[in-house]
């Protein structure tokens, strides 16, 4: 038997808002910004008063930290910590600078369980290409998605790296198939306006090639184009939005290393698609 729902009014807290005030993106780009923060971690302008009364209100950024298991890795890729704490650090930052949300500032990371899951309607799950979850996280997640909670799964790229998160997906849910998301699906027009998928490449390689896509994966069965997949609950209800072939974390950490990826792929694409995610989320 289901239990009843994890939060009050899980979707219902944003739904009221005017959301994006559209404000520009000024500032920390131009400024050597990652430098800056990582100089200074208690940088003012990061960090921002949350109304005590309202403590528990807020948008919060919740990163999942989890275990490797087998998989498929590449390199030196850290799983949930890659990216972090910058990339938390920054997406906090311009949903508080560019919507009229109330935010968190970040980072906030948190564990899969049901007492951490439970106090965030929307979390985030990263570096998931060795994913191995725990038999109590299979479990708590698949509580906490179907009783309203919302999970945005980002950064891993090719076959292998998919097939290695299916079968944790199956896990969770063993009778539910992702959905490839069509370009007009609302979720890439219910604030910016998308004409094609986004798709958010490692900041190195597009700075070093100038592609969108990691090379060197194995891109035989799905191609190497971004894919966005839903898993839905029987009320038709979109529980996860899974981004694959796209790195997201690396649009937001690394905004302030180059100009050209600030405007092409930060502005352009890693914080809109984001708070596209992030409203349509929180209002369906």
């Amino acid at each position: 038997m289901r239990a009843g729902p994890l939060f009050r009014s899980p979707r219902c807290r944003l739904a009221g808002l005017a959301f994006v005030a559209l404000l520009p993106f000024t500032g920390y780009a131009q400024r050597g910004g990652r430098d800056r923060y990582l100089d200074d971690m208690n940088n003012q302008e990061f960090q921002w008063p949350v109304d005590p009364a309202f403590k528990e209100d807020v948008f919060t950024f919740a990163r999942l930290r989890h275990e490797t298991g087998g998989g498929f890795g590449f390199g030196r890729r850290m799983g949930w910590s890659e990216d972090y704490p910058l990339a938390d650090v920054m997406i906090s930052y311009r949903v508080h600078q560019i919507t009229s949300l109330a935010v968190r500032p970040g980072p906030n990371p948190i564990d899969i369980t049901k007492e951490d899951l439970q106090r965030y309607p929307f979390v985030y799950l990263s570096g998931v290409e060795r994913l191995g979850l725990q038999e109590q996280e299979v479990v708590d997640l698949r509580n906490y998605l179907l009783n309203g909670g919302f999970m945005m799964v980002d950064n891993f790229w090719g076959d292998s790296a998919w097939n290695n998160f299916a079968d944790e997906l199956k896990r969770i849910f063993p009778g539910r198939t992702p959905v490839e998301l069509p370009i007009d699906h609302p979720i890439f027009h219910v604030v910016f306006n998308f004409k094609t998928k986004p798709q958010m490449p490692t900041a190195g390689v597009f700075e070093s090639f100038g592609i969108y896509y990691d090379p060197n994966r194995d891109y035989n069965v799905l191609g190497h184009d971004p894919h966005y997949f839903a898993l839905y609950d029987d009320k038709g209800r979109i529980m996860m939005v899974i981004c694959h072939n796209n790195h997201y974390g690396d649009g937001w950490e690394h905004e302030g290393d180059d100009p050209v990826y600030f405007h092409a792929i930060s502005e352009g694409m890693a914080y809109p698609m984001f708070i596209n995610i992030l409203v349509y989320a929180m209002t369906h």
